[in-house]
């Protein structure tokens, strides 16, 4: 029998929105609609696919707060073109928005009521898919790509329904906005320490997304958000993470590239996974799905 193919990849953004709250460090997460064909009822971070409007340097570079050679030195790397870059940019700051109700623009010559409305216009229906760019042109809002910091590379596993091609951004929470969701594709939103998240991911109370679960587990390290600027003002994508996933009979485990056998050709062994689950924070190279869960487990 003839393997089925893997789904086409699209390419998508997502966006830590980071803050610190009574000096602790602290994430916005949002809960997907159980509907939702790709992690329904997971927690995850803002995002969304990069649409064609997104991909337009010549419309953009009057729109944002960095010069178009400025975008290239931040954002070209590990294979990104300009075109790509503006698309991957605005994507994460329109999804944000679009999701989060926060907007990642200048606020200068706006007020907070400004920033209100455009966080409840996203919320109308009927809008066209070019809403955000025909807003950002008529309104003049300045985009902060310089808000904007490189954090990972994703590629879905090949066995997914949905596969995305993602770069997540780390942003630092404007202090005069408010995250709301929007109560359709996502259905609540929570700041929550990273920590925390991962602690009650094990208990079910707040179920992660695979890539959630890394990605928490490397920002718990961080104590305080301005260590966290601090160490990754300057990165960049970095090596791109492509998990793998196996089916078994215990139910779906994804091996991440750091695992020791990624890419071995001997059959890789899974039992007695319930017995192997990891205390949350420490380090992991496999997460198990038991019922539903997505668990950090040992070799």
């Amino acid at each position: 029998m003839q393997e089925k193919s893997s789904p086409p990849l699209r390419d998508a953004s997502t966006v830590i929105l980071v803050r610190e709250n009574r000096g602790q460090l602290e994430t916005y997460l949002l809960r997907r609609s159980r509907k939702s064909g790709f992690m329904g009822g997971l927690y995850v971070f803002p995002g969304g696919v990069v649409d064609d409007q997104d991909r337009d340097p010549a419309f953009w570079k009057s729109r944002i707060d960095m010069a178009l050679p400025e975008v290239a030195n931040r954002f070209c790397n590990a294979g990104l073109n300009l075109e790509n870059a503006v698309g991957f940019s605005v994507a994460a700051i329109r999804e944000t928005l679009e999701e989060a109700g926060v907007l990642l623009a200048s606020s200068k010559g706006k007020t907070r009521t400004d920033f209100q409305k455009m966080a409840n216009l996203r919320l109308e229906k009927g809008l066209s898919d070019d809403w955000f760019k025909k807003s950002m042109a008529e309104q003049d809002w300045p985009l902060l790509f310089s808000s904007l910091g490189c954090w990972s590379h994703w590629i879905t596993p090949e066995r997914m329904k949905k596969r995305f091609d993602t770069r997540f951004f780390l942003v630092s929470m404007p202090g005069d906005q408010a995250c709301v969701p929007d109560n359709l594709e996502t259905t609540q939103g929570i700041w929550i320490s990273p920590g925390t998240a991962l602690e009650k991911n094990l208990t079910s109370e707040v179920p992660l997304s695979p890539p959630t679960v890394v990605t928490l587990t490397d920002l718990s390290k961080f104590d305080t958000l301005e260590e966290l600027k601090n160490i990754t003002k300057d990165k960049n994508w970095g090596d791109t993470i492509a998990p793998v996933i196996y089916q078994t009979d215990q139910g779906p485990v994804i091996l991440e590239p750091w695992d020791p056998q990624f890419g071995s050709r001997e059959s890789v062994e899974f039992k007695g996974l319930e017995g192997k689950v990891l205390p949350p924070g420490g380090k992991f190279s496999r997460l198990w799905c038991d019922k539903g869960i997505w668990k950090p487990v040992d070799l």
